[in-house]
């Protein structure tokens, strides 16, 4: 069974519908109690860092979720849930994250003198590539440059580049997909992605 994070994120039921979709039994539960019953957790997330932060907290959800992916539980965070996975997140403020996977979560910045399409649209909105740069459990079957949906204005700067799996360029290159042992992290969307999502979705819960 794969428990995924009700902590008042939205688009949750989608997440669910799209697990169901590649074979899983999922349950949505913000008791810490089933996420320990369960085989693996999914912590979606859409919106600001620190609302998805206080979410957790006060359903006394962040040290659990912490604790059971420390003990070597499957943990994959999807969007806000990515970043969540992080040690400091940026966004109006700076705030604690799991600290499951060492770095921070930056706010896209575009330099003046960028060649090219100068100054990109914040928040970075629609189809993109993504570019693997290691062979990784979660991204097996995904061609490089294949496209996927993305929806994020800040995204995370990881301090061990062994932990980043796949990168997406928008103005500079940044990581798409992380992971560290059993903790993986996905910054768009893959119950919105097409095939290219479903594939990763059905890699995790085959890991």
């Amino acid at each position: 069974m794969i428990a995924v994070v009700d902590y008042g994120a939205g688009n949750l039921r989608n997440v669910c519908k799209a697990l169901e979709h590649v074979g899983a039994t999922v349950t949505l539960t913000s008791d810490p109690r089933e996420l320990e019953r369960a085989g693996k957790i999914v912590l979606p997330g859409v919106g600001a860092f620190a609302d998805c932060l206080h979410g957790l907290q006060s359903r006394g959800l962040f040290e659990p979720l912490r604790e059971l992916a420390l003990a070597g539980k499957p943990l994959l965070g999807i969007c806000v849930g990515m970043q969540l996975l992080m040690s400091v997140g940026e966004e109006m403020g700076e705030w604690p994250g799991l600290n499951l996977i060492p770095g921070r979560v930056a706010r896209f910045q575009f330099a003046d003198s960028q060649p090219g399409p100068q100054r990109l649209k914040v928040p970075h909105i629609g189809w993109n590539q993504i570019t693997p740069k290691q062979d990784h459990p979660l991204i097996a079957g995904v061609k490089a440059g294949s496209y996927a949906y993305f929806v994020h204005s800040y995204h995370p700067v990881v301090s061990d580049p062994a932990h980043v799996v796949a990168v997406t360029d928008y103005g500079y290159e940044f990581p798409s997909v992380i992971a560290r042992g059993a903790v993986w992290g996905i910054q768009f969307h893959p119950e919105k992605s097409q095939d290219t999502g479903l594939a990763m979705l059905r890699n995790f819960i085959r890991f």
